[in-house]
């Protein structure tokens, strides 16, 4: 069977390339030497019965030279053929452009070029390429692959002819024309020399937007953010922005850091197209991911009323009612929405929160109990585990995660993690720390380890905690949260000072505005006795987040330089919420006489 195939698919290789050269026999022939034509004589094979039959191999063997053979054009493209089949493509290609070099055949040079594709010859493709544009001027495919094979070769200008010629030619609209260059310019590596090109086409063309725009997409593939900016502010003077296109230039933007760059954009396109619904939805949502909720809130308050039955945006000023702390503008958004077949199980989830948040436990639980299985169910669950052992009800609580069944291996590690901070709020820290050594049970879990490692912390066994911290480290190096949580503790529970002070610098260089990570540092220095340097780096923190430890290690710095007024009114600040605060207390009580 396989030797069948075999020459069923080499008689069609021959047939193919004897097509291929069809027209090769007319522009170059090859003559059969005139011996064959004066001995190359049949014999008859007379048998008993039956009349005379040609026997052909009685005829007898031409002469033919091996340079003849060799000059054959189609013994060239089987043997370049059968060379492709066994995947020997540097002899096809050669056999192709000899070939091409002679038959001045179109398809021929075609077949050249493709096959030295293929090979991925790049300089065989071009000479090829160049040769069947030659053969054939107006091949507009011709035109395309010498066109892609320049800007292989970094070169611009034969690139712009070629496109040039096919723009003027292609029988397609505009738009459409234009979209076939910057595709076929955006696929290729060299995005320098494609923009370049794409620089020289459109330049009698900069008052059309569809050129402007094919141009912004073509510099953002090639990573030229100031080139796709320049066109894009162009752009936005003249046209309507499509939302796709706004999409993947702010995200272009975000991706260089430029968020401001891609907000001014946004509002300048909206002002052009107000009602714009799409894009303006992006824009909402685009203020809600910055944490910009109360202006996300007023689009999407605008979204509302301009299509008040639509759920996304119900389900989005839901959401936004939580965060700007409009619960009842939340509950009445989430209300409307639990009983809808694409947003209940989260509608009722999120009721089961602002629940929570108005410290009606009872409520929460009837509305986390009402989530139905899906994409929430699972997340309800846990909160009324958490709800559970918030109301001193451990077992109870413990019973509901037994009960639950993980789907993969992050609800597997929530699961452990929501299981643990009830044994530990519960003062169950040693049933706690073995729930962490039967699920890590030695493989590498960085937020499970991380977590025992905080339990380690509280339970005064530092070699544990180190040991944790330490692996994280060792396979996450740009770990600034287990960097700064070693730091600080050998800062504060141990004399390792300048260890703690390298572990907590290393963090700061990857989190440079992190509260945490600044009253560390500020920490570590005051233990180190530089008091005057700690200071910057404590009110920086506290500037961040009024924090009550970051307070207590204020204040205390403040008192030993002296400034004792300025240290009271520090600890005041929190005091006043909190007057039992632990962490200032405790600080007072050793320094205060």
């Amino acid at each position: 069977m396989r030797l069948h195939h075999s020459r069923l698919r080499n008689s069609l290789l021959i047939a193919g390339a004897t097509a291929l050269l069809g027209a090769c026999a007319s522009t170059a022939p090859v003559s059969a030497p005139a011996s064959v034509a004066a001995t190359a004589t049949p014999t008859s094979v007379e048998t008993e019965g039956n009349p005379p039959a040609e026997d052909l191999l009685q005829f007898e063997r031409a002469p033919l030279s091996t340079e003849a053979l060799e000059a054959d054009p189609l013994f060239k493209a089987l043997s370049a053929e059968f060379a492709g089949q066994r995947e020997q493509f540097p002899y096809a290609v050669e056999q192709y452009a000899e070939l091409a070099a002679t038959t001045r055949d179109p398809a021929v040079a075609e077949r050249a070029t493709r096959i030295a594709l293929f090979a991925e010859n790049n300089a065989a493709a071009l000479l090829a390429a160049r040769r069947w544009v030659l053969l054939a001027p107006e091949n507009l495919d011709a035109r395309q692959l010498a066109a892609t094979l320049h800007v292989r070769a970094g070169e611009v200008q034969p690139a712009v002819v070629h496109l040039e010629y096919f723009l003027d030619h292609d029988r397609s609209p505009d738009d459409v024309k234009l979209r076939t260059v910057a595709s076929l310019l955006g696929r290729e590596e060299d995005k320098a020399t494609a923009l370049a090109v794409m620089e020289r086409l459109i330049a009698d063309q900069v008052s059309e937007t569809d050129a402007l725009l094919l141009y912004a997409v073509l510099a953002l593939r090639a990573d030229d953010l100031e080139s796709s900016r320049r066109a894009m502010d162009e752009l936005v003077e003249k046209a309507d922005i499509k939302p796709a296109i706004a999409l993947a230039y702010v995200t272009a933007l975000q991706r260089e850091g430029k968020r401001e760059v891609a907000m001014d954009f946004l509002a300048r396109a909206l002002a052009r197209t107000p009602d714009e619904f799409p894009l303006r939805l992006f824009y909402a949502r685009f203020l809600a991911e910055g944490s910009q909720f109360e202006q996300a809130r007023e689009e999407f308050l605008r979204l509302d009323r301009q299509k008040p039955g639509n759920a996304e945006v119900a389900f989005a000023l839901g959401l936004l009612g939580i965060e700007t702390k409009h619960l009842d503008e939340a509950e009445a958004r989430f209300g409307k929405l639990r009983d809808h077949v694409d947003y209940a199980g989260s509608a009722r989830f999120y009721l089961g929160q602002i629940a929570e948040m108005r410290e009606q436990p009872e409520q929460a639980l009837a509305e986390y109990a009402s989530v139905p299985e899906g994409d929430s169910y699972f997340q309800a669950q846990l909160r009324i585990a958490i709800v559970q052992g918030a109301a001193k009800k451990p077992e109870e609580a413990l019973a509901t995660l037994a009960a639950l069944e993980p789907a993969d291996e992050e609800q597997a590690r929530q699961r452990v993690l929501v299981e643990a901070e009830i044994l530990i709020n519960n003062e169950r820290l040693e049933e706690a720390m073995a729930l962490f050594d039967r699920s890590l049970n030695g493989a590498f879990d960085s937020t499970l380890l991380y977590s025992r490692a905080m339990l380690a912390e509280r339970m005064n066994k530092l070699e544990v905690l180190e040991a944790d911290l330490r692996e994280i480290i060792a396979r996450e190096p740009g770990n600034a949260e287990a960097l700064n949580a070693l730091g600080y503790t050998l800062a504060d529970r141990t004399d390792r000072l300048q260890e703690a002070h390298e572990f907590i610098a290393r963090a700061l260089l990857i989190t440079p505005d992190s509260f945490y990570v600044l009253d560390s540092m500020g920490w570590v220095l005051f233990r180190l006795g530089q008091p005057e340097e700690a200071l910057p780096y404590l009110e920086k923190a506290r500037a961040l987040k009024n924090d009550p430890e970051v307070v207590a290690h204020l204040g205390e710095v403040l008192w030993v330089l002296g400034r004792q007024a300025e240290a009271r009114a520090v600890w005041d600040s929190v005091l006043r919420e909190n007057p039992q605060e632990p962490r200032i207390r405790k600080t007072m009580q050793r320094l205060v006489p």
